[in-house]
């Protein structure tokens, strides 16, 4: 996969509000909600033009039986994918236009760090700007090593993680 980091694109909002229909249709009951993730849904933040949602279910088990309904969106379904009760899938191949990290209702750490890490990132600019600037260098010194590239944001992502929660809780 080439790693290709870009400027904010505005669209890449309506594009997730087009997904997210898609995916209320084949969930319906097991659907609870979905939310605009990553780096795609902080503007003025340069990402990679990947979609990243976050989609809440009833029942992440019963997640796995809508294999066929996620492969006629042209998603690939990749399981846990190495966090334990999430369920993984992206869309769009060595070219992904999408991914998803689908969560059950009750799994609120995982929930609340995606979603505390994106507003984390809108309210504070400088901080996005010192990310964005970090992510498009990672991706001229790795363009074809994803593993590298996350590696690189690994140390950022986990302080401003831990940043977002201490805002968080000192916010109420």
């Amino acid at each position: 996969m080439h790693i290709k980091i870009i400027e904010h694109d505005p669209n890449w909002a309506n594009v997730y509000l087009i997904e997210k229909q898609l995916l209320k249709e084949i969930l319906q009951d097991d659907w609870i909600n979905s939310f605009h993730i990553g780096s795609t849904s902080v503007p003025g933040l340069q990402a990679k033009p990947i979609i990243n949602i976050l989609l809440v279910v009833n029942s992440i088990v019963n997640l796995d039986h809508y294999t066929v309904e996620f492969e006629s969106l042209g998603y690939e379904v990749m399981g846990e994918f190495g966090i334990k009760n999430r369920r993984y899938f992206r869309k769009g191949g060595q070219d992904r236009t999408h991914h998803i990290h689908a969560f059950q209702y009750d799994n609120v750490k995982e929930i609340e760090r995606h979603l505390l890490f994106r507003d984390y990132l809108r309210l504070h600019p400088d901080i996005c700007k010192s990310y964005g600037i970090l992510k498009s260098d990672l991706a001229k010194q790795h363009p074809n090593n994803i593993e590298a590239y996350g590696n690189g944001k690994n140390a950022f992502v986990k302080n401003i993680e831990k940043k977002a929660l201490l805002w968080h809780w000192n916010k109420r």
